[in-house]
């Protein structure tokens, strides 16, 4: 996978946040090297967040996010405000900006405590430098250039914070290792292509010195009588049926489990599943999606996975749906919260997602699991994972 088409949820995350008129779009000009953002005298000139990916040396691949002016007021100004507050449950690095006139103030300060809260590592900068002088330590001025090229370096050395948890399958192969994934080709399948988590298994299978045998559902039988796999890797709606063809003695899991532990919610996952045995007629089930896409007649989200819900349980809950960047603050009215893989999130929002679910006492878990549960075979699924054994050997 090219630098070029690196995965969002694969960049570090850079956002700018501050008041209005602080000179944060010109900063990101700046920085960007590009006439990105819209730059004006007028306030609130930026209303909706602006995303730009690039390559910022020597940090690598990054997401540069312009938000709308913190301290933006009336009713629309309060929507601008929300959406700021969304970048905040993406953010893997904050520049706080303002301008070296104003200093630091109650919005600086209110935005501080956020970052500090999150645990997000943040970089004062004073902007304008060429108009007031050098307001602070970081101070830069997006005319002249001066301090631009200080502040990327600043942004490059706090890059290795924002790194993934784990591994996505790298950790459980040997060099030589043969690796079946199994992928449904049907209706919901992108046309001329595989969805995310397949492509990225794929590159860290050839990246382990491995070799990886991508097959459908409908061949892997055949496939299963020619070749023994170290590990079979399927897709979730196709989990029962592989289940059954693949021997005992041949570790099994599924892409939707791996981009859990990937994103740090596999443990987390495994404990909120166990809701589902306890959930009642008329319990508000939160199916929360981190991309948007087109929902097909069959959709694993809102068709596959309530029906397979109300079978499992025999009960009828009340589902409710989210997608993208949507997910509410207050879940606390919910039974339980079931996301999926987040390979469209990167890790802090997915970590966001799940302890602010977890704070309210509200069961999280995901697709992957939920399914590999209900299937009676979750214990397999999690059986892979070595530091997870104990885990599974607790579980029926």
């Amino acid at each position: 996978m090219s630098l070029n088409s690196t995965p969002s949820a694969d960049r570090v995350h850079i956002a700018f946040f501050g008041r209005r008129n602080a000179g944060k779009s010109s900063l990101v000009n700046a920085v960007t090297g590009q006439d990105l953002a819209v730059v004006s005298p007028v306030s609130g000139t930026t209303t909706d967040p602006v995303f730009k990916a690039m390559e910022l040396l020597p940090l690598g691949p990054v997401m540069i996010i312009d938000t709308p002016g913190y301290d933006d007021e009336g009713e629309l100004g309060e929507k601008r405000v929300e959406k700021t507050k969304q970048i905040l449950r993406k953010t893997d690095i904050a520049v706080v900006v303002t301008d070296a006139k104003t200093g630091i103030g109650p919005t600086e300060r209110e935005l501080i405590a956020l970052f500090e809260e999150r645990g997000a590592p943040f970089i004062t900068v004073y902007t304008k430098s060429d108009l007031y002088g050098a307001g602070g330590e970081t101070a830069v001025s997006s005319v002249t250039g001066d301090g631009i090229e200080d502040l990327k370096n600043r942004l490059a050395a706090l890059g290795g914070k924002a790194a993934e948890p784990f591994p996505i399958v790298s950790d459980l192969l040997a060099p030589g290792d043969v690796a079946a994934l199994v992928i449904p080709i049907d209706k919901a399948a992108p046309k001329g292509r595989l969805i995310l988590p397949q492509q990225q298994t794929i590159r860290e299978i050839l990246d382990a010195g491995c070799s990886a045998l991508c097959v459908r559902d409908t061949e892997f039988a055949d496939a299963m009588n020619k070749v023994t796999p170290s590990i079979v890797i399927c897709d979730s709606q196709v989990f029962a049926k592989v289940d059954e063809l693949t021997p005992e003695d041949v570790r099994m899991t599924s892409f939707s489990v791996l981009m859990a532990r990937h994103k740090g919610i596999l443990e987390t996952a495994t404990r909120g599943v166990l809701a589902l045995d306890t959930l009642k007629d008329g319990d508000r089930v939160l199916i929360s999606e981190g991309c948007t896409h087109h929902r097909q007649c069959d959709d694993i989200g809102s068709v596959k996975l309530p029906r397979l819900i109300r079978k499992y349980t025999g009960v009828e809950p009340a589902f409710e749906f989210t997608s993208g960047g949507e997910y509410p603050d207050d879940v606390s009215g919910y039974s339980l919260v079931i996301h999926c893989g987040g390979c469209m999130l990167n890790g802090r929002e997915m970590a966001w997602r799940m302890k602010n679910t977890d704070e309210q006492n509200v069961p999280f878990t995901n697709y992957g699991v939920a399914i590999a549960y209900m299937n009676g075979i979750l214990k397999r699924a999690i059986s892979v994972f070595p530091d997870l054994k104990e885990t599974a050997e607790k579980m029926k």
